[in-house]
């Protein structure tokens, strides 16, 4: 079993920051452009500037102690987690994981799981929401690596859980609690998902509604209406159009309407990360704050929680159905 995520540098530096970016930018998934001028305008321009802004925003939040970005030290937390809790299964189920950028890669692991013998696996991207440029290109990289074998093991891919019960019920369980702990009560909810060009929605992705229903089932679960629980999308990148409404607009647009507390919701993240970690709980709680609001909360992913392990131990069990 293979826990992927999206991937992070290996170190908080321009150079590393632009090794990262370079491979995750350079993903015809990530970015569907061919064209000379996109391949200038990435080596030329946006590796240089991007890579040392980006390296300062990673100096940010790294995890000084493993010198090593939260998202690696948690999804490894998860990994281990999760394999305690299939030990009753036996030896023989294995629980690893990867980055679908960076290191530890997908193909390496695959490697070490042929090596240990195993002739099943299944791949379990944490992105609760399809889009072609997340679940899809993770599905990529597993079969590319499956190209190159003669002798393949079975494969099964976990489908996108934005729906799930127990994923919903999870979230809203999870929020409850970390509102409780807060010394204020929020005005408003907002729950931002990762961004995406509107032209993907377009040509057939279905991310934008599978964003769309996880919303909607959360706020059903808390009993929330749409002004109370708002729908953004986070990280754009570019002058594209992208899904809106923009989260960064949004925050500035709830503060200058008299909004004094707020709260933010990542329930398309798997794990903290330089999404979460500084654009939310940096850059967008400066920018409620500076237009007028009071009190900012951006709660943590699922992570490693024991309701998010719970959850994803069920998705687990659900996929290993016949094989264990």
């Amino acid at each position: 079993m293979l826990l992927v995520n999206l991937g992070t540098p290996e170190a908080a530096t321009p150079e590393s920051v632009r090794q990262y970016l370079k491979e995750f930018l350079g993903d015809k998934r990530v970015i569907e452009k061919e064209s000379l001028l996109w391949k200038l305008v990435l080596n030329g321009f946006i590796l240089p500037f991007r890579s040392r802004r980006k390296a300062r925003d990673y100096r940010k939040i790294w995890n000084n102690e493993n010198d090593e970005s939260p998202i690696k030290t948690i999804t490894r937390a998860q990994a281990e987690k999760l394999a305690t809790m299939l030990e009753p299964l036996g030896k023989h189920v294995l629980v690893n994981w990867a980055m679908r950028y960076g290191e530890p890669s997908i193909a390496s692991r695959l490697q070490a799981f042929l090596a240990w013998g195993c002739d099943r696996v299944l791949i379990m991207p944490l992105y609760p929401q399809y889009a072609a440029a997340t679940t899809a290109t993770v599905c990529d990289e597993v079969f590319r690596f499956m190209m190159r074998q003669r002798r393949q093991p079975a494969i099964r891919i976990l489908p996108p859980y934005y729906q799930d019960p127990c994923y919903i019920e999870v979230l809203a369980s999870s929020l409850k609690a970390e509102l409780k702990a807060l010394p204020f009560r929020p005005d408003v909810i907002v729950a931002s998902f990762h961004g995406l060009p509107k032209e993907c929605s377009l040509k057939g992705d279905p991310y934008e509604s599978h964003c769309q229903r996880t919303t909607q089932l959360l706020r059903e679960q808390l009993g929330l209406d749409e002004s109370e629980l708002i729908l953004t999308y986070q990280s754009r990148f570019g002058r594209a159009k992208w899904l809106e409404p923009y989260t960064i607009r949004t925050m500035k647009t709830l503060a200058k309407k008299g909004v004094k507390s707020l709260v933010v919701i990542m329930p398309g993240f798997a794990a903290d990360c330089l999404e979460t970690l500084e654009e939310i709980a940096g850059e967008n709680a400066h920018v409620f704050k500076r237009y007028g609001g009071k009190n900012f909360a951006a709660i943590p992913c699922l992570n490693d929680s024991e309701p998010g392990m719970l959850m994803i131990r069920q998705l687990a069990m659900r996929e290993l159905k016949g094989w264990v």
